[in-house]
């Protein structure tokens, strides 16, 4: 077989402009790995680029969207003993589905600087939303909110996928985790990935937070974004750090922010953005044995087929999911 199917997008627009072809299957050099795509989870850094919203700078069309992925290694010619055929491998980031081909396909070759094995056995839809989702949520708390046992953390925007995978690691690393989402009854299902207080979330929860958190938080996840990052650095104890990771509130920047109004004395405002380093530090083995072994709670919101990426990506904009969307290839 020399050609594979892949979901092809030309210019931006509503999900119809993601469109599948057959395309020849790429041919890896000495520095990359050509893995066979099992499945990708969906993120909303992609919706952003299908939108047309992506700096022109950072993605060129056409482009084969998807910036992770796992699968199993096909060829990897200049390290067959690190990657040898047939090694499950997940990948992500590093211009992943921006500047090159990425995971929405049935094969995809990528740098070795930015390939983990995985060796515990887990399912195709639960590997497939491990890569960037738990990059992102370990790295947001470990290195940017430089999480410690003991703490207590809000997550605002707890039923993203990120969020949700964050609580609960925070809560296996023995911290008070606290998290917010805008209908009532997604108590539920915070509360099974770790969460122990459940804050409905109107826009501003900084008076209710102080009722049960009187000093405030030790630390505060923003994964809504701009529309709620004011509030939530009122959340923050002194001395504590918010870090905006997410914008699932679609909204880039603030219309008037000025630092000396908005920033509490002594609580420090930090981002995550992490690339190939980052992932290669994230430990996914360790994380898949959490997994297994029951540690580690992670949802998988919605499963779908390649055939299928348009109603996927209708069901990531309309935030249907409840967790991660995995596309199985």
């Amino acid at each position: 077989m020399t050609t594979m199917k892949a979901v092809v997008m030309y210019a931006g627009g509503g999900p119809e402009v993601l469109k599948i072809e057959d395309r020849p299957i790429p041919t890896p050099t000495n520095d990359q790995v050509l893995i066979r795509v099992r499945a990708f989870g969906l993120n909303r850094s992609e919706l952003f680029t299908r939108q047309g919203l992506s700096p022109p700078t950072s993605v060129t069309l056409p482009r084969v969207l998807g910036i992770e992925a796992v699968g199993t290694v096909e060829s990897a010619p200049g390290h067959a003993e690190r990657f040898p055929r047939g090694a499950i491998v997940a990948t992500a980031m590093g211009g992943m589905g921006r500047l090159f081909d990425g995971g929405y396909a049935e094969y995809t070759c990528v740098p070795t600087s930015q390939c983990q094995v995985i060796k515990t056995e887990l399912p195709w839809e639960v590997l497939g939303a491990m890569p960037e989702m738990l990059q992102t949520a370990y790295g947001s708390l470990f290195k940017s909110l430089k999480l410690k046992t003991g703490d207590t953390l809000l997550i605002r925007g707890g039923t993203t996928s990120i969020g949700l995978a964050a609580a609960a690691i925070a809560k296996n690393h023995g911290v008070t985790v606290a998290a917010t989402s805008r209908n009532p009854a997604s108590g539920k299902i915070m509360m099974a990935s770790g969460v122990s207080k459940v804050f409905v979330d109107s826009g501003s929860i900084a008076e209710q937070v102080k009722k049960d958190f009187p000093s405030g938080f030790d630390a505060v996840l923003e994964l809504v974004g701009t529309t709620t990052l004011k509030d939530s650095l009122q959340c923050s104890k002194q001395g504590g750090i918010v870090c905006m990771t997410g914008m699932v509130g679609n909204k880039w920047s603030f219309e008037d922010f000025s630092p000396m109004d908005v920033i509490p004395s002594s609580v420090c405002l930090t981002t995550y953005d992490g690339g190939p380093e980052e992932f290669a530090q994230t430990p996914l083995e360790e994380l898949a044995q959490q997994i297994k072994r029951g540690e580690l709670h992670i949802t998988v919101g919605k499963t779908f087929r390649l055939e299928e990426i348009v109603e996927a990506h209708q069901t990531m904009e309309e935030n249907r999911a409840r967790g991660k969307i995995v596309v199985l290839t």
